[in-house]
């Protein structure tokens, strides 16, 4: 039995809730930049930690390798503060931290960005999560966790800390009603009453943690209300925005049903196992426009699976796939018509050009597509800098259309007229003129 250790935690009182209420299993932690959101979870960490309770936790984010500059860095920094270092078991390698029979251990949803890691189901006897930057999970990832979470040996509680995602975003939309905030398109978020009975959200800005805040940081802070506002408000202020910021494609429309004269031109479909999805699309073409149809997504599914649902669909049909060679082989030997996508340097950036230049429906069924569709957006830098690569949670719908859709004849031949238009254009320009003798 480890010897019982007392720390001394300075907390914001709109923090306490978190310390005070017992009846809650899920808090959310939600606000602007500087507002010592992943200081409060890590002290309530290391608190469950020290208690009697039985605490079997992990520090989570979507990706696995992520989680040593944050989460596992802000356990370390609390336990240096309160000089109890010596009294925790702690294998760095493996970020796993042991204090008596209660332990965290680091857990991502995913490896790195676009792989796969251990199922979430072996995180059955866990009761405590800290998940940070919660808005970087996909809904079905968090499902799949939550609903893992069946321990009766201690209470099951999971703190969400994030930055406010766009009002579109699952977490937005099961947990909280949004009031205006006198800001054209942000808003203020409220929980709705119905959660109020299992959940605590804690919000603010880096005003309600301004001691701990030095005057360069609150300096650049107030400057993006200038240089980047929709940045600001988002990401300094905490409100919720209308829209994601940097979201990659617009216009797009929803309809009920595939029209009459739609014409199947192509299915994509992009490889995964979990807890990266299996998407296979039907592309039909109609009008000038292209229509989207989800045939298949989900884990775990297999290739004869895929196969299946393409020859009882309409197995003459083209389908352009990821580039994994032995399942596109697989496939090919069930009668299947099916090649790999085309990938080169630029190819990203291409398929993400074609496809901004064309107009697209989504059947209502196709609800993966529509919410990807919605949520697909480039990476930022820290300060809100666009990278120029897309991010990666919401690609697999997006990837697997595309790949479908640069492959039709129709626009490989639009776009080779574009480079032919460009080149002549370019070759008259640098023409050298003719010398007349007079």
């Amino acid at each position: 039995m480890s010897e019982s250790k007392n720390v001394n935690f300075t907390i914001h009182e709109t923090h306490l809730p978190l310390w005070e209420r017992k009846d809650w299993r899920y808090a959310i932690i939600m606000g602007g930049r500087g507002n010592g959101r992943s200081g409060t979870a890590s002290r309530f960490t290391v608190s469950q930690l020290l208690s009697k309770e039985y605490t079997r936790g992990a520090i989570m984010r979507a990706v696995l390798s992520n989680i040593r500059t944050s989460c596992w860095g802000e356990l370390n920094n609390r336990l240096d503060e309160q000089e109890i270092k010596e009294a925790f078991k702690i294998t760095d390698n493996d970020m796993h931290m042991e204090y008596g029979q209660n332990s965290v251990r680091a857990h991502g949803f995913r490896a790195s960005s676009g792989s796969l890691t251990a199922r979430l189901k072996s995180l059955a006897e866990y009761n405590y999560i800290w998940a940070e930057e919660a808005e970087e999970i996909g809904e079905e990832e968090f499902r799949t966790l939550d609903d893992s979470l069946r321990t009766v040996k201690g209470r099951i509680r999971i703190v969400l800390t994030l930055n406010p995602p766009h009002k579109n975003h699952w977490i937005i939309r099961n947990f909280f009603n949004l009031v205006p905030s006198g800001i054209p398109d942000f808003y203020i978020p409220v929980l709705k009453p119905e959660r109020e009975k299992d959940t605590i959200f804690i919000g603010g800005s880096w005003q309600e943690n301004k001691p701990n805040l030095d005057e360069h940081t609150i300096e650049r802070y107030q400057k993006y209300k200038q240089t980047n506002p929709a940045y600001y408000y988002q990401m300094i202020e905490g409100f919720v925005p209308e829209e994601l910021r940097g979201r990659i494609f617009n216009g797009w429309r929803q309809i009920d049903t595939i029209p009459f004269g739609a014409r199947l031109v192509r299915y994509g479909l992009d490889f995964g196992w979990f807890p990266d999805p299996t998407v296979l699309v039907a592309i039909y073409e109609h009008e000038g426009e292209y229509i989207l149809d989800e045939l298949m997504y989900g884990n775990y599914i297999q290739n004869e699976t895929i196969a299946s649902t393409i020859r009882n669909t309409n197995k003459d049909i083209l389908c352009v796939a990821d580039n994994e060679e032995k399942s596109i082989n697989e496939i090919r030997n069930y009668g299947v018509n099916i090649i790999a996508t085309e990938k080169g340097k630029d190819s990203v950036s291409f398929r993400i050009k074609t496809a901004s230049a064309v107009k697209v429906s989504v059947t209502s069924r196709s609800k993966h597509i529509w919410e990807a569709y919605e949520n697909y957006a480039w990476k930022e830098t820290k300060d809100g800098d666009p990278t120029g690569e897309p991010d990666h949670l919401y690609s697999h719908c997006m990837d697997s259309f595309m790949y479908g859709l640069i492959s039709l004849p129709s626009l490989q031949q639009k776009e080779e007229e574009k480079r032919n238009f460009a080149m002549r254009n370019w070759r008259n320009i640098n023409k050298k003129p003719k010398n007349y003798a007079l």
